[in-house]
């Protein structure tokens, strides 16, 4: 049978005991801080809304950097790739240090430069983040972790990054910028810029509260007044961006005349008279186009960028409406017939040939 000692001196045994577990504990510390750095930068993550922006925000941002090679291959499922590391020598190179002929175009969160990688032997495009902007270390991880596990045909892939001290690149494909001129069946256009992207909403929350971030001109008015980023709010970009379809306009054209340079409230008006719908087409199509595609493709934008969230179509209604349009295909010969035919009813979308677009449910 077995005594525990409560009162006394400690025997030797239990002393040396001791002892030992002591030099174990000082030995484990030791071993600790003797690691590499990113072992001692750990508990800045957790801390990173509390630190200042200066010296441990450049080594937050390090560890960030080491901590989204782990999470990124964490999941293979998607399309079993690991976004490369990049050192800010090799873009600075790739790019002639960022030259102005190499400048293609600029984000809402910073500029975008076309270079040449040796390294992989591959022409890319080089988003520079502003290191004055508003997109925080947070941001970045997310959109690096996002864009590495997605893999999709019409989303841009993701090359790598590149996170040293204060600078943080992102490295995609280059896409040509002729293509993203065409609107033609066989070309499916490919997306970018997930500066907004989120982790959540999780559970069973609606909504995303964040800063209000983004490039102007897509951004819902309700995500702008209360920074509550929503389905809803990624409808209306939708709808923004279906605009630009139609049209041929930007988002925002600073070129146009003043009533003309935002394009949502441009349009908004000329939803509401039939008449002005061949004066929205993108002049391009010289008119090749079905009559009654038009009237569907616009009764859709209108739908999405509605100004109250809940006057916004759901996905599900959403995708039933474009796979509907996808059916309306331009044949010189039989246009006129298409045009006196009536379109089966549709739900969220039920109107006679006599309604506009502001009357569609």
């Amino acid at each position: 049978m077995g005594f525990l000692c409560c009162s006394g001196k400690p025997s030797k045994r239990s002393e040396s005991s001791s002892i030992n577990e002591n030099n174990s504990n000082i030995k484990r510390k030791d071993q600790t801080q003797v690691t590499s750095g990113s072992l001692k930068m750990k508990p800045y993550v957790n801390n990173l809304s509390k630190e200042g922006e200066s010296k441990d925000d450049q080594l937050s941002l390090d560890v960030k950097s080491l901590n989204m090679k782990d999470e990124i291959s964490k999941d293979r499922r998607s399309n079993g790739k690991q976004a490369q590391t990049f050192t800010f020598e090799e873009l600075a190179a790739a790019t002639s240090n960022f030259r102005s002929d190499c400048f293609l175009g600029e984000g809402g969160f910073g500029k975008v430069c076309k270079g040449y990688l040796d390294k992989i032997n591959q022409v890319v495009a080089i988003k520079q983040l502003d290191r004055n902007g508003v997109q925080g270390i947070r941001e970045f991880v997310v959109e690096v972790v996002t864009l590495s596990l997605a893999d999709h045909p019409n989303l841009v892939k993701l090359i790598g990054f590149c996170a040293e001290g204060d600078q943080r690149l992102l490295v995609y494909e280059y896409m040509p910028l002729d293509l993203w001129k065409i609107i033609y069946w066989a070309i499916h256009p490919k997306l970018s810029d997930f500066g907004l992207a989120k982790v959540g909403p999780s559970g069973d929350k609606t909504h995303v509260s964040t800063r209000v971030m983004g490039t102007y001109g897509y951004c819902a008015p309700d995500y702008a007044m209360t920074g509550q980023l929503t389905f809803k709010s990624d409808i209306y970009s939708f709808g923004v961006v279906l605009l630009e379809i139609i049209t041929g306009r930007k988002a925002i054209d600073q070129r146009k005349e003043r009533g003309e340079q935002n394009l949502v409230a441009w349009a908004r008006p000329m939803f509401k008279d039939r008449r002005n719908f061949s004066c929205m087409v993108d002049p391009l199509l010289q008119g090749q186009y079905p009559i009654r595609g038009l009237y569907q493709a616009l009764a859709i934008a209108a739908m999405c960028v509605q100004e109250q969230p809940n006057m916004r179509p759901a996905v599900s209604d959403l995708v039933m409406a474009l796979n509907y349009l996808a059916y309306h295909k331009y044949d010189p010969q039989i246009h006129s017939v298409q045009d006196s035919r009536r379109s089966p009813s549709r739900p969220g979308l039920d109107r006679t040939e006599d309604n506009d677009v502001a009357q569609i449910a």
